[in-house]
């Protein structure tokens, strides 16, 4: 699949690692360094703009090394960019450690995955049918 994307950004175009990853890493695009203090969240740049084909989404989430080793996360994870929007890609993340995390230019931040989707038509009806699990709600299958 091809993808428009305007880079104003100082880095590279984002890119797979292995032929098999499902994301590409995100970087940073700064002027200068950005402090997250423990339970703060900022907007991170990336200086990055795409368009996507119709019937697709970039899914922005969080880099597995940067949640388990420094408790940084992105907050809505994922979060969603849709086919329309021509602003820049930009990241929040949140710190949830108990120290302060620096952000620097270039620093991969997230990751970007495209996805398929489509978009339901709602059917009202009066009942559903029944399943094994029924209204089974969170935890209800056990440990």
């Amino acid at each position: 699949m091809k993808i428009q994307i305007v880079n104003k950004s100082k880095h590279d175009l984002p890119q797979y690692a292995t032929s098999q990853s499902a994301g590409m890493d995100l970087r940073a695009n700064l002027s200068e360094p950005v402090t997250l203090a423990p339970m703060e969240r900022k907007l991170i740049p990336t200086g990055l703009f795409m368009a996507l084909p119709k019937g697709y989404e970039a899914q922005v989430r969080p880099r597995s090394g940067l949640a388990i080793k420094k408790g940084i996360t992105v907050l809505n994870s994922p979060g969603t960019i849709d086919a329309d929007y021509r602003g820049e890609i930009c990241v929040i993340l949140v710190n949830l450690s108990s120290e302060p995390f620096v952000v620097n230019d270039g620093e991969r931040v997230a990751q970007m995955v495209i996805a398929k989707h489509e978009q339901a038509e709602w059917v009202v009806v009066e009942t559903l049918d029944d399943t094994e699990r029924g209204a089974g709600g969170f935890g209800h299958t056990g440990v």
